[in-house]
Protein backbone atom coordinates (compact mmCIF):
# COMPACT_ATOMS: atom_id res chain seq x y z
CA UNK A 1 0.00 0.00 0.00
CA UNK A 2 2.79 2.51 0.74
CA UNK A 3 5.62 2.03 -1.71
CA UNK A 4 8.94 4.43 -1.71
CA UNK A 5 11.23 3.56 -4.72
CA UNK A 6 14.82 5.20 -4.44
CA UNK A 7 13.44 8.95 -3.29
CA UNK A 8 15.64 11.70 -3.11
CA UNK A 9 15.08 14.64 -1.69
CA UNK A 10 17.00 18.36 -0.73
CA UNK A 11 16.81 21.73 0.19
CA UNK A 12 19.14 23.91 -0.85
CA UNK A 13 21.70 21.54 -1.63
CA UNK A 14 21.13 20.05 1.65
CA UNK A 15 20.44 16.28 1.64
CA UNK A 16 16.61 15.68 3.91
CA UNK A 17 16.09 11.84 2.29
CA UNK A 18 18.63 9.66 0.29
CA UNK A 19 17.89 6.59 -1.77
CA UNK A 20 15.03 6.02 0.53
CA UNK A 21 13.56 2.34 -0.02
CA UNK A 22 10.12 1.79 2.19
CA UNK A 23 7.52 -0.45 1.73
CA UNK A 24 4.20 -1.35 4.04
CA UNK A 25 1.47 -3.91 3.52
CA UNK A 26 -1.83 -3.39 4.20
CA UNK A 27 -2.31 -4.21 7.81
CA UNK A 28 1.44 -3.59 8.71
CA UNK A 29 2.06 -0.56 11.20
CA UNK A 30 6.18 0.79 10.09
CA UNK A 31 7.50 2.92 12.64
CA UNK A 32 9.97 5.50 11.11
CA UNK A 33 12.40 6.66 14.42
CA UNK A 34 14.49 9.52 14.00
CA UNK A 35 16.22 12.41 15.51
CA UNK A 36 14.87 15.80 14.62
CA UNK A 37 15.97 16.51 11.38
CA UNK A 38 16.28 13.08 10.26
CA UNK A 39 13.47 13.25 7.27
CA UNK A 40 10.90 12.01 8.31
CA UNK A 41 8.44 14.53 8.04
CA UNK A 42 9.81 15.08 4.71
CA UNK A 43 8.98 11.17 4.10
CA UNK A 44 5.43 12.25 5.12
CA UNK A 45 5.00 15.01 3.30
CA UNK A 46 6.30 13.44 -0.14
CA UNK A 47 3.84 10.70 0.63
CA UNK A 48 0.65 13.24 1.17
CA UNK A 49 1.69 15.54 -1.97
CA UNK A 50 3.09 18.25 -0.32
CA UNK A 51 6.43 17.82 -1.41
CA UNK A 52 7.65 16.33 -5.12
CA UNK A 53 11.04 14.03 -5.05
CA UNK A 54 14.02 15.22 -6.46
CA UNK A 55 13.79 11.52 -7.80
CA UNK A 56 12.53 7.84 -7.12
CA UNK A 57 8.85 7.60 -6.79
CA UNK A 58 6.14 7.71 -3.93
CA UNK A 59 3.21 5.18 -4.15
CA UNK A 60 -0.22 4.92 -2.23
CA UNK A 61 -1.28 1.91 -3.82
CA UNK A 62 0.32 1.62 -7.17
CA UNK A 63 -0.98 5.36 -7.27
CA UNK A 64 2.06 7.45 -8.05
CA UNK A 65 1.77 11.03 -5.70
CA UNK A 66 3.63 13.45 -7.62
CA UNK A 67 1.85 12.06 -10.64
CA UNK A 68 -1.53 12.14 -9.36
CA UNK A 69 -1.78 13.35 -5.54
CA UNK A 70 -5.67 13.77 -5.72
CA UNK A 71 -6.59 10.27 -6.40
CA UNK A 72 -3.91 9.27 -3.46
CA UNK A 73 -4.96 11.62 -1.07
CA UNK A 74 -8.62 10.10 -1.12
CA UNK A 75 -6.93 7.43 0.58
CA UNK A 76 -5.12 8.52 3.17
CA UNK A 77 -6.03 9.82 6.59
CA UNK A 78 -3.07 12.37 8.19
CA UNK A 79 -2.88 12.91 11.61
CA UNK A 80 -0.49 15.37 12.20
CA UNK A 81 1.41 15.90 15.72
CA UNK A 82 -1.14 18.84 16.89
CA UNK A 83 -4.44 17.98 15.31
CA UNK A 84 -6.08 21.26 13.97
CA UNK A 85 -9.61 21.66 14.76
CA UNK A 86 -12.07 24.48 15.17
CA UNK A 87 -11.72 25.18 19.14
CA UNK A 88 -15.24 26.53 19.38
CA UNK A 89 -17.34 23.63 17.96
CA UNK A 90 -17.81 20.34 19.71
CA UNK A 91 -15.83 17.01 18.34
CA UNK A 92 -19.27 15.84 16.87
CA UNK A 93 -19.74 19.31 15.15
CA UNK A 94 -15.99 18.96 13.98
CA UNK A 95 -16.14 15.46 12.87
CA UNK A 96 -19.56 16.33 10.83
CA UNK A 97 -17.82 19.53 8.87
CA UNK A 98 -14.46 17.68 8.21
CA UNK A 99 -16.98 14.89 6.46
CA UNK A 100 -18.89 17.29 4.62
CA UNK A 101 -15.61 18.96 3.36
CA UNK A 102 -14.76 15.62 2.03
CA UNK A 103 -17.86 15.07 0.14
CA UNK A 104 -19.33 12.58 3.11
CA UNK A 105 -22.83 13.03 5.08
CA UNK A 106 -23.87 10.96 8.18
CA UNK A 107 -26.27 10.77 10.47
CA UNK A 108 -25.50 11.96 14.07
CA UNK A 109 -25.91 8.33 15.50
CA UNK A 110 -23.40 7.33 12.58
CA UNK A 111 -21.10 10.21 13.64
CA UNK A 112 -21.41 9.08 17.35
CA UNK A 113 -20.45 6.22 16.24
CA UNK A 114 -16.71 6.86 14.95
CA UNK A 115 -16.15 8.87 17.61
CA UNK A 116 -16.59 6.41 20.03
CA UNK A 117 -14.73 3.62 17.98
CA UNK A 118 -12.08 6.24 17.67
CA UNK A 119 -11.87 6.06 22.08
CA UNK A 120 -13.45 9.57 22.57
CA UNK A 121 -15.89 9.24 25.37
CA UNK A 122 -19.53 9.83 24.58
CA UNK A 123 -19.80 12.44 27.71
CA UNK A 124 -16.81 14.26 24.97
CA UNK A 125 -19.17 14.27 22.32
CA UNK A 126 -21.40 17.71 22.52
CA UNK A 127 -18.50 19.81 24.56
CA UNK A 128 -16.26 22.06 22.58
CA UNK A 129 -12.99 21.30 21.48
CA UNK A 130 -11.14 23.99 23.53
CA UNK A 131 -11.98 22.42 26.56
CA UNK A 132 -10.14 18.72 25.32
CA UNK A 133 -7.58 17.72 26.14
CA UNK A 134 -4.64 16.84 23.39
CA UNK A 135 -5.37 13.42 23.47
CA UNK A 136 -9.28 14.08 22.81
CA UNK A 137 -8.40 16.06 19.69
CA UNK A 138 -5.91 13.35 18.53
CA UNK A 139 -8.34 11.19 18.77
CA UNK A 140 -11.23 13.55 16.61
CA UNK A 141 -8.04 14.00 14.48
CA UNK A 142 -8.25 9.94 13.69
CA UNK A 143 -12.24 9.52 13.46
CA UNK A 144 -11.92 12.17 10.43
CA UNK A 145 -9.89 10.33 8.81
CA UNK A 146 -11.65 6.87 9.75
CA UNK A 147 -14.73 8.41 9.08
CA UNK A 148 -13.32 8.58 5.15
CA UNK A 149 -12.92 5.23 5.11
CA UNK A 150 -9.21 5.94 4.76
CA UNK A 151 -6.93 2.83 3.46
CA UNK A 152 -3.96 4.53 4.74
CA UNK A 153 -2.78 6.28 8.03
CA UNK A 154 0.66 8.75 8.09
CA UNK A 155 1.50 10.05 11.54
CA UNK A 156 3.84 12.55 12.26
CA UNK A 157 4.78 12.00 16.19
CA UNK A 158 1.25 11.58 17.02
CA UNK A 159 1.66 10.73 20.45
CA UNK A 160 4.48 13.58 21.34
CA UNK A 161 2.45 15.64 24.08
CA UNK A 162 0.16 13.07 25.22
CA UNK A 163 0.18 11.53 29.02
CA UNK A 164 0.65 8.09 29.39
CA UNK A 165 -2.82 6.77 29.73
CA UNK A 166 -4.00 8.67 26.54
CA UNK A 167 -0.45 7.49 24.58
CA UNK A 168 -1.27 4.23 25.15
CA UNK A 169 -5.09 4.95 23.82
CA UNK A 170 -3.30 5.46 20.94
CA UNK A 171 -1.54 2.62 20.65
CA UNK A 172 -4.36 0.55 20.84
CA UNK A 173 -6.04 2.73 18.61
CA UNK A 174 -4.10 1.95 16.00
CA UNK A 175 -3.38 -1.53 16.27
CA UNK A 176 -7.23 -2.28 16.08
CA UNK A 177 -7.42 -0.21 12.48
CA UNK A 178 -4.55 -2.86 11.46
CA UNK A 179 -6.25 -5.25 12.30
CA UNK A 180 -9.34 -3.57 9.91
CA UNK A 181 -6.78 -3.43 7.33
CA UNK A 182 -5.70 -0.20 7.43
CA UNK A 183 -1.84 0.18 6.20
CA UNK A 184 0.01 2.80 8.78
CA UNK A 185 2.86 5.04 8.66
CA UNK A 186 4.04 6.53 12.18
CA UNK A 187 7.09 8.81 12.22
CA UNK A 188 8.47 9.01 15.90
CA UNK A 189 11.01 9.80 18.07
CA UNK A 190 9.62 7.45 21.11
CA UNK A 191 11.54 4.37 20.43
CA UNK A 192 9.48 2.45 23.19
CA UNK A 193 6.19 3.57 21.77
CA UNK A 194 7.15 2.44 18.09
CA UNK A 195 8.27 -0.97 19.81
CA UNK A 196 4.92 -1.22 21.46
CA UNK A 197 2.67 -0.70 18.88
CA UNK A 198 4.55 -1.29 15.38
CA UNK A 199 5.19 -4.61 13.13
CA UNK A 200 8.03 -2.92 11.55
CA UNK A 201 10.50 -0.35 12.12
CA UNK A 202 12.89 1.70 10.53
CA UNK A 203 15.70 3.87 12.23
CA UNK A 204 16.47 7.17 9.44
CA UNK A 205 19.44 9.53 10.05
CA UNK A 206 20.37 12.47 7.94
CA UNK A 207 17.85 11.44 5.64
CA UNK A 208 19.34 7.96 5.02
CA UNK A 209 17.53 4.07 6.52
CA UNK A 210 20.28 3.51 8.09
CA UNK A 211 18.62 -0.29 9.46
CA UNK A 212 15.35 -1.66 8.86
CA UNK A 213 14.05 -4.71 11.49
CA UNK A 214 10.55 -6.51 12.54
CA UNK A 215 9.70 -5.51 15.99
CA UNK A 216 9.30 -9.68 17.44
CA UNK A 217 13.35 -9.73 16.43
CA UNK A 218 14.46 -7.31 19.11
CA UNK A 219 13.41 -6.51 22.64
CA UNK A 220 12.86 -2.20 23.68
CA UNK A 221 15.96 -2.29 25.48
CA UNK A 222 18.16 -3.45 22.21
CA UNK A 223 16.30 -1.30 20.30
CA UNK A 224 17.38 1.30 22.17
CA UNK A 225 21.05 0.62 22.07
CA UNK A 226 20.87 0.24 18.51
CA UNK A 227 18.68 3.21 18.10
CA UNK A 228 21.31 5.52 20.34
CA UNK A 229 24.59 3.11 18.05
CA UNK A 230 23.19 4.85 15.09
CA UNK A 231 22.86 8.28 16.63
CA UNK A 232 26.04 8.06 18.20
CA UNK A 233 28.49 7.75 15.31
Amino acid sequence: MIHLQDVNKSFKGIVAVKNLNLKVEKGEILGLLGANGAGKSTTINMLLGFLKPDSGNAKIADVNVAENENEARKMIGYIPENVNLYPYLSGLENLDYFCKLAGLKYSKAVLENYLTRCGLQEDAHQKKVDTYSKGMRQKVGIAIAYAKNAKVYLLDEPASGLDPVASNELSELLKKLALEGATILMASHDIFRVKEVCHKIGILKNGVLVKELLTKDVSANKLQDLYLKFMQN
